[in-house]
């Protein structure tokens, strides 16, 4: 079900929660509302709602808004102020980043069968816990101070040799989300980079190799990065939700209903945050030119 989504900009938004909090100790946010699909298909919105989908949309949108300001310190400093922020904002305004989500949701990809499924757990009791979880420390993610103690906590939970990593480890494995994040986030650069070279930030252009080869490059740092934020995350999301519960859902996870779920989640993702990707590397190609007149 987790989507990490990580690194979606050249600049790692990652922040953590201090320590695991309920979903009511957060404020709550709100959700971003439905392009269409809850007419079309309100079997499968169901399906994304239970699973606090369009939550983690807006969190995903703020985040990146939050990093905005990173971004702007690295490619072009002191260029972008107000109209960076806007353009930033604009792009993952809430109602668009549904849209794109659900354009780029294979509607098809489930059966009916596998939509109630898929439902009917994230609805149980284990299911609302999961998301509640997952919801609840996403939201805590924004504050950037937490990131380095929640790592701090994974790493003790190394040297104690915690049990509860062996079985994180199986979850990460069936969903294949270490793997995936990764060549996840190297297509999201690659889509930045070429957002910046088709908005003329590079004055002899940037070809693919070259791309490729500046990308390639990052990727063992973007693996060690992934696990790391993966499981500090996780550690913190499903720090009230007992061992058995945690093997039920990964039992669930090699079901059908939850492979077809996986895969269909991350090609949704994945093309919503490519497109952002791009356009925000188009967007900052405007304020490097200005940079360089």
């Amino acid at each position: 079900m987790i989507r990490a989504a990580l690194l979606a900009l050249p600049v790692a938004i990652s922040a953590l929660c201090v320590a695991p909090l309920a979903a009511q100790d957060v404020l709550p946010v709100q959700a971003a509302p439905s392009a269409g699909l809850s007419e079309e298909r309100p079997d499968l919105y169901a399906m994304l709602q239970a699973m606090g989908i369009y939550e983690l949309l807006t969190i995903i949108g703020m985040e990146n808004i939050a990093g905005a300001t990173d971004l702007e310190d690295s490619l072009f400093p002191g260029q972008g102020g107000a109209p960076w922020i806007a353009m930033v904002t604009q792009i993952h305004s809430a109602d668009r980043m549904a849209r794109l989500f659900e354009e780029n949701f294979p509607i098809d990809a489930l059966s009916p069968e596998q939509i109630s499924d898929v439902t009917a757990f994230m609805q149980s009791d284990i299911g609302r816990q999961l998301v509640e979880g997952e919801v609840a420390t996403r939201i805590l993610f924004l504050d950037d101070a937490t990131y380095d103690i929640a790592t701090e906590q994974f790493m003790s939970a190394m040297d104690a040799r915690d049990e509860r990593l062996e079985i994180l480890y199986e979850l990460n494995e069936v969903n294949d989300y270490i793997e995936r994040n990764v060549i996840g986030a190297l297509n999201l650069r690659i889509a930045f980079f070429r957002g910046l070279d088709d908005g003329g930030a590079f004055d002899d252009g940037m070809g693919e190799d070259l791309m490729l080869d500046q990308v390639l490059g990052q990727q063992d740092e973007i693996r060690q990065t992934t696990v790391e934020w993966l499981f500090s995350y996780q550690l913190a999301a499903y720090a009230d939700v007992s061992d058995d519960d945690l093997r039920t859902y990964i039992e669930f996870g090699r079901s059908d209903a939850g492979r077809a779920m996986n895969a269909a989640l991350f090609a949704a993702f994945d093309g919503l945050l490519g497109v952002v990707s791009y356009e925000m590397g188009n967007g900052a190609a405007t304020f490097i030119a200005g940079e360089d007149t």
